[in-house]
């Protein structure tokens, strides 16, 4: 099953001072990149995206914006979560299987992808990313799928 090579989330400068989810986010980003994804903070090339991995580079883009809009986290623990879904797949992309839902305002980010597996890739995302332990889920899915 062949699917598009990009997922991520559609539609600042890191600040110089340590804050708790800035650290979150670094930790997070060192460790995607310790499992081989490079990460690079800079605009997608996929218009009106906050996040985006490119499944055959294993690059992962993460929007400047989304800081100055304070999701620089959960935009980075959401493409994390398609990175270990491409770890789990052996570097194609599968679906985790968990169990858990996501919200429903976060329905209509994914619901419109007419592709099924697609659809539950980013459901699984929306869920990890909106999860109120999903930083703590993110690095425990990465490390096990990742290895």
């Amino acid at each position: 099953m062949n699917l598009t090579p990009l997922i991520g989330i559609t539609t600042s400068i890191f600040l110089l001072s340590q804050n708790p989810t800035q650290d979150k986010f670094n930790t997070l980003k060192n460790t995607l990149e310790n499992y081989n994804f490079n990460v690079k903070i800079e605009p997608p090339p996929l218009r009106s995206t906050y996040g985006l991995l490119q499944v055959k580079t294993r690059t992962i883009w993460i929007n400047p914006i989304v800081f100055d809009l304070h999701i620089a986290l959960p935009t980075l623990i959401h493409e994390a979560t398609h990175a270990a879904q491409l770890c789990a797949g052996k570097n194609e992309i599968t679906a985790l299987n968990l169990s858990l839902s996501p919200p429903n305002i976060a329905r209509p980010y994914f619901t419109h992808y007419n592709h099924g597996l697609r659809r539950h890739l980013e459901a699984e995302a929306y869920a990890v990313q909106t999860h109120s332990e999903g930083y703590d889920l993110v690095i425990s899915l990465l490390n096990k799928h990742c290895r």
